[in-house]
């Protein structure tokens, strides 16, 4: 079996129970028994890889193969091993199995660089949990410093108490932040989650930039009352307004540049029985555009619209923001690096490409300079059963990355974390993370 038919083979292993709290899909939800199944696995294929194996203070899994001198900086590579409900099996794990190949394929070699190589597994990216994603991530890159950490699931379980139950602490949480001088550069390969690369037949894309992203929670609240006696023209129902809301919110996104998509991906209806006008409705609203400009005024455009229809039918409106994610360019150094590793793996010119999804990528261009590699998908399909890859593709990933770690070798001065020329300098991109709960 190949190095890339394996990564995907691993990918299908850990797709179910034990490594799912769902025993009829994937969900694998931070903190909970699966992530814990998968974190064991991976850390014994990063050891028969090369590599010695940690799980640090936010749940992540981080295996590290050492450099030709001891204690220098690291190149990381990496992405997230949770997922949303009902999941593929790709969706960042493929990433993580990419790096474990690419250490092994070295180490098989004998081959070390004058920095240390460390994958992680990222243990929150997707926000499955609890009500901010990227949390795991945002513990790495520092970013955690006003983010609020008392948040609760849908269960009323704390994150203090899933800490616990994990075998962490909450107090100790943000020690997972890596000082800057201990790693040169993030680096992640993840399905492209779209239908370009799959249109254009090609197996690999280059990321230039991540669009930026706002979440919101809206509340309505009406007036609750029996369906029966509640006559139509005295109603105040939060549930009816916020379907007008919803159908707005997808009329300003249809409205918007090509790249503008506004979503309502879930929505709480209280009491929830058939016989009771709904009092209450929560529901979430996600914004996102390629550049931070475009993002914002769609969003003002939203809360003027819920604002007036919230006025006319007489419920009142909150809109509370979860999460704001600035516009992510990758580094253009990293990104020629990529592109011509991409050339070298594939034998033809590189297609770059916006990512429209989030990745950590972005939280981590807050901490190092970051580049991203895109892999073919089957229709596009992603955060669904059938996300699918082919092996062919995943094989050209793997030998991108590691043509793209032989180049960033030839950029590394010293390793002590000094990078230099590389066609092109190496610049640190600094994002601004807010992420308010």
């Amino acid at each position: 079996m190949g190095a890339g038919a394996r990564a995907v083979a691993r990918c299908d292993e850990l797709g179910s129970a034990p490594y799912s709290d769902d025993p009829a899909g994937l969900f694998r939800p931070y903190l909970g028994p699966g992530h814990k199944a998968t974190l064991e696995r991976i850390s014994a294929w990063m050891v028969a890889a090369g590599m010695t194996a940690r799980i640090d203070a936010a749940g992540n899994i981080i295996g590290r193969y050492e450099a030709l001198v001891p204690d220098a900086s690291a190149l990381m590579i990496g992405s997230h091993v949770d997922s949303v409900r009902d999941a593929g099996r790709y969706d960042g794990m493929l990433g993580v199995m990419l790096g474990i190949e690419a250490v092994a394929w070295f180490a098989e070699r004998g081959r070390r660089f004058p920095f240390a190589i460390e994958v992680i597994g990222f243990g929150d990216e997707e926000g499955s949990r609890f009500p901010v994603s990227m949390l795991a991530t945002r513990a790495v890159a520092g970013s955690l410093a006003e983010q609020p950490l008392d948040l609760t699931d849908r269960d009323g379980i704390g994150l203090d108490t899933a800490l616990h139950d994990f075998g962490l602490d909450l107090e100790h949480l943000r020690k997972a932040a890596r000082p800057r001088e201990d790693v040169l550069a993030y680096v992640e390969s993840h399905i492209e989650q779209g239908p370009v690369l799959e249109a254009e037949d090609r197996a690999l894309g280059v990321v230039s930039a991540i669009a930026a992203q706002l979440r919101f929670r809206a509340a309505v609240k009406g007036v609750a009352g029996h369906a029966g006696t509640m006559a139509m023209h005295l109603r105040h129902d939060a549930l009816a307004a916020a379907a007008e809301m919803v159908l707005a919110i997808e009329r300003i996104g249809n409205a918007g540049t090509e790249d503008l998509v506004a979503t309502v991906g879930h929505m709480t209806v209280r009491p929830g029985v058939p016989n009771v006008v709904p009092g209450d409705v929560i529901f979430s609203i996600d914004i996102r555009a390629g550049t931070n400009t475009v993002r914002d005024q769609a969003a003002d455009t939203v809360r003027a619209a819920l604002t007036d229809i919230a006025h006319r039918r007489q419920v009142t409106l909150s809109v509370e923001l979860q999460q704001d994610l600035k516009a992510t360019p990758c580094d253009p150094g990293l990104t020629r690096l990529m592109e011509q590793a991409v050339q070298t793996a594939t034998g033809t010119v590189p297609r770059t490409l916006v990512s429209g999804a989030g990745h950590d990528a972005m939280v981590m261009a807050g901490l190092v300079p970051v580049s991203m590699l895109f892999l073919r998908c089957r229709a596009g399909i992603s955060h669904h059963p059938d996300e699918a890859v082919m092996k062919d593709d995943v094989e050209a990933g793997l030998r991108a990355m590691t043509d793209f770690i032989e180049r960033f070798a030839t950029s590394t001065v010293d390793g002590a974390g000094a990078v230099g020329k590389a066609d092109g300098q190496l610049t640190e991109q600094k994002p601004d993370l807010t992420g308010h709960v």
